[in-house]
């Protein structure tokens, strides 16, 4: 049964886009360390690593948190950006945010559906590269995530892939997968786990369906069809796999993936693996690797910018959450050494070369 949907609803949702584009945009003073920066600095090219001609791209689930930023990010860098959103009225939101402005003539939304590799193709043709955020929304806007979608993200993560393939214009992919496909492995097999965990890491399948952990299942299997299609078609891939993607009113306007990503939190605190990153951060990184695709950057990267190691910190990130602390922190919280440590050198070693298009990244 559908739900009604009313003009002040529609234009309550569109008010709240703009917002967000405009904190992507460079309003957030954590991210424009430097007012003083020359813009063009900020949003020069690098011509050895990108050609003039490569310059429409198209990103999935556009209207999304994290692909809002890209977008924003993109545009920053002189590319022209074609948005792909899931509805008609999605698309309409999209084209009602006058924020894009004077930049209207670089950005268009299309609606393409996940399901079909050819409603994919025809949003992908003439884009010369494919950002795909892996986005998807609970129906019922409570429950987070469930198998059902994990399943749905396998799928659309195989039709993305065949779409690039099929798709002459289609240079290379960046693809969204998240730190949750790394690090969940079996605790009798901890002996033979490196302490380090890194972008060579994968989860155990096993471990997320017997903990119902359908996000991290989803995100796991969903890189791997992405990774098993692009082999076999001969698609020149990277994948980058952020933590809990935060950023202004993250709880509110990412509801899904949040809610799904802290199933298991306290388990991923103890073990030294809760990290956050923030939603303009991970969208610089997804743009900079992109822009390394044609000499450096290939495989996997992870993207954090924060690890919550203390109680101090974690009763804070609850707070932000609006959850009980104990819901991290067990109800008798301990101080014990973390057994793993996150490690993004990969991704820290790529984004350390200067460019003329940055965010400030650092990720630890």
């Amino acid at each position: 049964m559908g739900i009604a949907r009313t003009a002040e609803t529609t234009q309550s949702e569109v008010e709240e886009l703009k917002r967000q584009v405009l904190w992507c945009a460079g309003a957030h003073p954590t991210i424009l360390e430097d007012k003083e920066v020359d813009e063009e600095r900020r949003c020069g090219e690098d011509k050895d690593e990108e050609e003039e001609d490569d310059r429409l791209v198209c990103v999935t689930s556009g209207i999304s948190y994290l692909g809002i930023a890209i977008v924003d990010c993109l545009l920053k860098c002189g590319y022209a950006v074609r948005a792909a959103v899931d509805k008609d009225e999605d698309a309409e939101k999209v084209r009602e945010m006058e924020i894009f402005g004077d930049r209207s003539n670089v950005v268009s939304v299309v609606t393409a559906n996940l399901t079909e590799v050819k409603s994919l193709c025809e949003a992908f043709n003439g884009c010369c590269g494919v950002f795909h955020t892996s986005a998807f929304a609970d129906p019922s806007g409570v429950s987070g995530y469930n198998k059902c979608m994990a399943d749905l993200e396998v799928k659309a993560s195989e039709n993305v892939l065949e779409a690039c393939a099929r798709t002459e214009s289609v240079k290379k992919c960046v693809f969204t997968s998240s730190l949750l496909a790394c690090i969940w492995h079996n605790n009798n097999t901890l002996s033979s786990i490196p302490t380090v965990l890194d972008h060579k890491c994968w989860s155990d399948e096993t471990v997320c369906r017997d903990k119902k952990l359908w996000f991290a299942l989803g995100k796991t299997l969903a890189e791997k069809a992405a990774w098993r299609v692009a082999k076999e078609c001969d698609v020149k891939l990277v994948t980058i796999c952020p933590g809990l993607i935060t950023g202004p009113d993250f709880c509110r306007r990412n509801p899904t993936a949040t809610i799904a990503y802290l199933k298991g939190v306290r388990e991923m605190y103890t073990d030294g693996l809760l990290a956050t990153s923030d939603v303009v951060r991970v969208a610089d990184a997804h743009v900079r690797v992109y822009k390394a695709m044609k000499n450096r950057a290939s495989g996997r990267y992870i993207c954090f910018n924060n690890v919550i190691k203390r109680e101090e910190e974690a009763a804070e990130f609850a707070t932000q959450l609006e959850m009980h602390a104990n819901r991290i922190l067990g109800d008798d919280p301990t101080h014990s050494t973390s057994r793993f440590i996150l490690c993004n050198k990969k991704l820290s070693k790529l984004v350390s070369r200067p460019t003329r298009c940055s965010s400030f990244l650092r990720c630890n």
